[in-house]
């Protein structure tokens, strides 16, 4: 029997992509796949200099052509077949669209294994597009960002209502950090003091850093 791949890996977007895509999108989708293979290669003498390389139009066009339902899936495995440098991810994220930049964010995991692509991530949660925020604390952020910039990320989630079930590696990340359990609480006690609901997300993120009964905010 045929193992079914992990979600969210290479061969799990590219199966989901096969068997999901309509003929036309499909086969689109292996010519996209054939330029960015031969753009990961090397430059191509069919792109004169200072021209955009055919895979990245294709990068550009998969939500008209595969449909927003399957245009990250179609990007990352564009970017994973073209293997762009850090600089020209770079590139195609500050100059992309928004649903580009979320692409460009949820595929790091598969393209590079260094951090040198943090400050998109930094970037992304600079925004208060809730969507680039989720995309942002995926698992490249788990991997690489710094204890005191992923509990910032953790509250940015917070105040963009994104739901921290989209932070990757939260229970392990957040277990035991004593300085988030005393951020959380605090920004707890000011939604309280302003009459605020304060979101289950909070406690439960809570809960991790700082297992056990909670003592009230002020004396935290």
């Amino acid at each position: 029997m045929n193992a079914t791949p992990p979600r969210d890996t290479l061969p799990h977007l590219h199966a989901t992509l096969r068997t999901r895509l309509p003929p036309a999108p499909r086969a689109w989708l292996d010519d996209a796949l054939a330029e960015a293979e031969q753009a990961g290669d090397g430059p191509s003498s069919t792109d004169p200099p200072g021209t955009t390389p055919a895979w990245e139009l294709r990068f550009a066009a998969a939500g008209r052509t595969c449909g927003a339902a399957y245009a990250d899936a179609a990007r990352t495995v564009l970017l994973a077949a073209a293997r762009p440098a850090p600089e020209d991810l770079a590139r195609l994220y500050h100059h992309g669209s928004a649903a580009e930049r979320r692409a460009v964010l949820r595929a790091l995991p598969h393209l590079l294994t260094g951090p040198h692509a943090l400050p998109l991530v930094e970037d992304a949660l600079r925004t208060h597009d809730a969507r680039l925020v989720a995309a942002a604390v995926g698992p490249y952020a788990a991997a690489h960002l710094d204890q005191h910039a992923w509990r910032h990320a953790v509250l940015k989630c917070l105040f963009t209502q994104v739901p921290v079930s989209a932070v990757a590696d939260l229970p392990r990340r957040a277990r035991g950090d004593t300085d988030l359990a005393r951020m959380l609480a605090d920004h707890a006690a000011e939604r309280t003091a302003a009459g605020r609901p304060v979101p289950d997300d909070l406690h439960h993120v809570l809960a991790l850093a700082a297992p056990g009964p909670h003592r009230p905010p002020e004396e935290c």
